[in-house]
C-alpha cells in the first residue's frame, strides 16, 4: 500500500492548489436580516415549529429571531429540508444533523452572544479579508461564519479532506455531514490508529498543503480531526487565518506542537521543529515578508 493511501490522501496532481491570495468576504446584511425585520406569516409558522421541536426546546437561547430567519431562508432555498438532533454543543456554536435536498448535512449555528467573542476578534483582526470590521458582536460572529465557509472552500481546493461547504446565511453554516447511521465520525483522539506512521504522514501533508494555500488552521489537534471511512478529515476551520495574519507564525508553531505531540504519544518519532520546517518548505514563509 502506498504512503498515505490508507487514510485517503488526495493525489496532488488531481487538485487545484490556490496561492496565498485572499478573497473579499461580504459581512453586510443578508436576506435573513430582512426577513427578521419584516416577519411574514410563513416565517412565523416556521419559527413556531422549530421552537416546539423536542430537540430545540432546551436550547432556545441559540435561536433568536434573526437566526431563525437564517434557517428559514436556507429551508426556502432548498439547502435544508428537515432537522434532526444536535451533533455537538459548545460555547461558540451548536451543530445539528439535518436532511438536505439529496443527502444528510450538518448545520452549524454560531451563537451571536458567543462567550469567546474577544478570542474571535484575535483571529479576525489582522486578516486582510476583514479590514474595517466593526466591533459589534453580531458583525464579528457573522464574519466568523463567512470565514469558515471561505476557509473550507480553500482547503478543499488544496486537496485536503474537509467537510464540503454548501451554504451560509448570516450565522448559520450548512456543510457535509461527516458520519453514518451510528452518529458523527469519531475524533482522532477517540479512535485506535492502526498505522500511526501513515496517519502522521497524511497530517504532515495536509498541513503543508493548507500552508501552501495561504492558510494556517490555528487550532489543529486530535480534537479537530475525525476518522471517517478510512480517511482523516480536518474540521473546525472557523479560526483559520491567512499566512499574512500577524500571529500566523505563532498559530502554526502551536499546530505543529499539538500534532507532533499527539503522534509521539502514538509511538511515532516526531519533532515539532522538523514538522514546522516540512510544512513551510520548499516555499519561504510568507508571513515573514
Amino acid at each position: 500500500m502506498e504512503q498515505g493511501t490508507e487514510y485517503g490522501l488526495v493525489d496532488l496532481e488531481e487538485v487545484d492548489t490556490p496561492g496565498d491570495e485572499w478573497e473579499e468576504i461580504d459581512v453586510s446584511d443578508t436576506e435573513a436580516d430582512r426577513i427578521a425585520r419584516k416577519r411574514d406569516r410563513e416565517f412565523e409558522q416556521f419559527e413556531e415549529r422549530i421552537k416546539d421541536a423536542d430537540q430545540f426546546k432546551v436550547e432556545q437561547s441559540v435561536f433568536d429571531d434573526a437566526t431563525l430567519a437564517a434557517l428559514y431562508k436556507l429551508v426556502q432555498d432548498g439547502y435544508v429540508e428537515a432537522f434532526g438532533g444536535p451533533l455537538s454543543t459548545g460555547k461558540e456554536a451548536n451543530v445539528y444533523h439535518a436532511l438536505g435536498d439529496d443527502r444528510e448535512v450538518a448545520v452549524k449555528v454560531y451563537r451571536i452572544n458567543a462567550s469567546n467573542f474577544r478570542q474571535m476578534r484575535d483571529y479576525l483582526e489582522g486578516d486582510p479579508r476583514f479590514e474595517g470590521l466593526g466591533g459589534k458582536k453580531k458583525d464579528v460572529v457573522l464574519a466568523w461564519t463567512k470565514k469558515e465557509l471561505a476557509n473550507l472552500r480553500r482547503a478543499k481546493k488544496a486537496g485536503i479532506r474537509v467537510p464540503e461547504p454548501i451554504a451560509t446565511e448570516r450565522n448559520v453554516l450548512v456543510m457535509e455531514y461527516i458520519g453514518n447511521e451510528d452518529g458523527r465520525a469519531k475524533r482522532l483522539g477517540e479512535v485506535h490508529i492502526e498505522n500511526p506512521e501513515t496517519a502522521y504522514g497524511v497530517m504532515r501533508e495536509y498541513m503543508r498543503r493548507l500552508y501552501s494555500a495561504g492558510i494556517v488552521h490555528g487550532d489543529l489537534s486530535e480534537y479537530n480531526v475525525v476518522f471517517h471511512e478510512g480517511q482523516l478529515v480536518v474540521i473546525d476551520l472557523g479560526q483559520a487565518v491567512t499566512v499574512h495574519h500577524p500571529n500566523s507564525r505563532d498559530f502554526l508553531e502551536r499546530d505543529c506542537e499539538n500534532v507532533a505531540n499527539f503522534f509521539s504519544r502514538q509511538g511515532v518519532e516526531t519533532d515539532p521543529d522538523e514538522l514546522l520546517e516540512f510544512v513551510t518548505n520548499p516555499e519561504p514563509d510568507p508571513s515573514r515578508d
